[in-house]
């Protein structure tokens, strides 16, 4: 019989690519993820893995027990919720996965809140929204809080659940010099010959901001490239490029910054989301810990709403 603990360390370097990239989403020691697969190798007996360069690659038959393992646990998973769910109690491990703003100024609140009422195990993985889905639709987490603008909306996987739990806006900073900065609304369109700051290329946030600005007839000149707001909003301060800033992710403006509201109005919704087969109540509880949380921090409103 195959031990499902070494079903899933084989996954965890299947999905993350390295022996040590599995170790920390395990959470052990890249030793014990190497001894669970000499076990599993000996179980099966067949080779799982073979050298390749510094690190390894799964072999044929590892590509299929990886896929097939997947399946395995996501099975396993959703029998387990099926049990928890005949009980009321809220008792066991919850995963949860979010996008970096919702992981940093919701998540915490919403944890304190889980664990001073229930005895729970919570965990917390932070990834792009599109990551986060797939960790869902998989079985790694049980709960992922996804955004989705309207200029560039996602697409919740088949077998998932989704709750509308927030709204959020983003407004353009500009530099408190700025010829617009004093105006209520500020039109995107009047802001072509703007260089901005935006996350990297590549990044769903990067998209998002080229999507919004293609929308108004022309094409952003990204000068800086930065994955956190406060350096955005410093570049801004300095009068040396605009942003697009989602309220969810401003505590304060610096000084030499002023954030405006923008026409048209940019929008994203957030969800939490589960998978059909997983919704017992340590994941119900979990996803109304984060709306409570998200309630609690309430909508930030800006000049011009």
């Amino acid at each position: 019989m195959l031990n499902l603990d070494r079903v899933r360390a084989l996954c965890a370097v299947a999905q993350s690519g390295s022996v040590a990239a599995a170790a920390r989403v395990l959470h052990v020691t890249p030793s014990g993820v190497s001894q669970q697969l000499a076990k599993l190798e000996r179980e099966v007996g067949v080779a799982l893995l073979e050298p390749a360069g510094r690190g390894v690659r799964l072999t044929p038959a590892g590509e299929l027990l990886a896929r097939r393992g997947g399946e395995l646990l996501a099975r396993t998973s959703g029998i387990e919720a099926e049990i928890a769910a005949m009980r009321s109690e809220v008792v066991g491990p919850l995963r949860f996965g979010a996008f970096v703003t919702a992981s940093r100024v919701v998540l915490p609140s919403a944890v304190s809140a889980l664990l001073s009422r229930y005895p729970l195990h919570v965990t917390v993985t932070e990834a792009e929204t599109e990551v986060t889905l797939e960790s869902v639709a998989r079985g790694r987490i049980d709960v992922g809080i996804v955004d989705s603008w309207e200029s560039a909306p996602v697409d919740i996987p088949s077998g998932l659940e989704a709750r509308l739990i927030h709204r959020d806006a983003a407004d353009v900073a500009l530099s408190v010099d700025h010829p617009l900065a004093r105006d209520a609304v500020v039109e995107l369109s009047n802001l072509a010959e703007m260089p901005w700051v935006a996350w990297g290329s590549g990044t769903t946030f990067h998209d998002w901001l080229v999507r919004s600005l293609r929308r108004q007839g022309f094409e952003p000149r990204i000068d800086f490239e930065a994955s956190d707001i406060s350096t955005h909003l410093a570049f801004v301060a300095a009068g040396l490029a605009a942003a697009l800033v989602p309220r969810l992710a401003m505590d304060m403006t610096p000084a030499g910054a002023v954030l405006v509201a923008t026409e048209p109005r940019l929008h994203r919704d957030i969800y939490a989301v589960w998978r059909a087969d997983n919704a017992g109540p340590a994941v119900r509880a979990g996803i109304d810990a984060v709306q409570d949380a998200f309630g609690r921090r309430g909508t930030q409103f800006t000049r011009g709403d």
